[in-house]
């Protein structure tokens, strides 16, 4: 009897909340890595997919390997692709553990990779891009464990100098008056692993545009071990989101136990269909899909209306290839061989 082929890897987990892409891969115990492109940040680096690689940075939550797994694949590839040198952010408390893990692939690869490593203490804020800051925060988990939120900085003006003329405003400045105030708008807020607790109603978390949170357990018998792996549940979920103000909180780290068209019905009955639709789950494949069929749909017929050329992004099936005769080997191209590359 001829063996069976081994099982497919699974797609990427793919969801547009404009502005907003939010990519990668996250199963309980196995793998977690969360890219948004748009902000230069990948929350954990338990793999390294292809597109997590354009990421500058890299925010680690905790040490256990689904979530750390990658780390050194990730800053080497970056150097190896000419994409610039990786830099990592991380929890004070495991700073020196990741250094040592790092080490230890520098020792067997018998060289240097280049990473730049920032790390945080709690609250403690750091720029990824113009007037965009990540903060970090602590949770609580089996291990030091820190969460993330995304911030954007926006300067506005006090509301006692509006409407006053330009002139007016000026010279106030420049008699040292203090004109403006800044805001902070959470964008994303990223959980990492963490049981439920404080951490769920800090302002910067319930109000973020964004909640990614951590669901590795649905089924009800799995409440009690959801307590002693520090881990969320989905009655968990449930009860917080009556508090949160986010457009869109999506749900991953689930159990591959776990069926996802059983979860989502879970859900519908609980919240009912209006407020079940801000609760998505990052790998169900099928759902999003159609969502995402959705949102191309309305933007085409928007284009349409305005008169706009129809953007033309939708995935189509890949042309069979061609009969074409294999061309003979004739060794790596310049540029390309990766020992040379390496040792050279």
């Amino acid at each position: 009897m001829l063996p069976k082929p081994p099982p497919r890897e699974g797609n990427l987990g793919f969801l547009y909340l404009p502005p907003y892409r939010i990519q990668g891969i996250s199963v309980a115990g196995e793998v977690v890595c969360l890219h948004i492109p748009e902000l230069d940040v990948c929350f954990d680096m338990g793999c390294c997919p292809r597109a997590a690689l354009s990421a500058r940075f890299a925010a680690i939550s905790h040490g256990h390997m689904d979530h750390v797994g990658g780390l050194a694949y990730y800053c080497s590839q970056r150097k190896f692709q000419g994409m610039g040198v990786a830099t990592i952010v991380c929890d004070k408390r495991i700073e020196s553990d990741i250094r040592g893990m790092l080490s230890g692939f520098e020792a067997l690869e018998r060289q240097k990779t280049p990473y730049n490593l920032i790390a945080l203490e709690p609250e403690q804020c750091i720029e990824v891009k113009n007037n965009i800051v990540l903060k970090g925060f602590l949770t609580e988990h089996t291990a030091p464990s820190m969460g993330y939120v995304l911030i954007e900085r926006r300067s506005k003006l006090k509301e006692e100098f509006v409407g006053l003329p330009q002139e007016k405003l000026r010279e106030l400045k420049d008699r040292g008056t203090e004109i403006t105030r800044m805001l902070e708008i959470p964008l994303v807020a990223y959980l990492g692993d963490t049981s439920p607790g404080p951490v769920l109603l800090r302002d910067d978390v319930r109000k973020a545009q964004i909640i990614l949170s951590e669901c590795t357990f649905v089924e009800p018998e799995h409440k009690e071990r959801a307590k002693i792996g520090m881990h969320m549940h989905l009655d968990d979920i449930l009860e917080w989101v009556g508090v949160v103000e986010c457009q869109a909180m999506v749900l991953h780290h689930i159990s591959r136990r776990t069926n996802l068209q059983i979860a989502r019905k879970i859900v519908q009955d609980r919240l009912g269909r209006e407020q079940a639709e801000r609760i998505l789950f990052l790998m169900d494949h099928r759902g999003n899909k159609e969502r995402y069929e959705r949102q191309l749909d309305e933007a085409e017929r928007a284009a349409r209306a305005a008169g706009r050329p129809v953007p033309d992004v939708r995935v189509r099936p890949a042309r069979p290839p061609e009969n074409r005769p294999a061309r003979p080997f004739s060794g790596p191209r310049s540029g390309s061989d990766r020992s040379s590359h390496r040792n050279g």
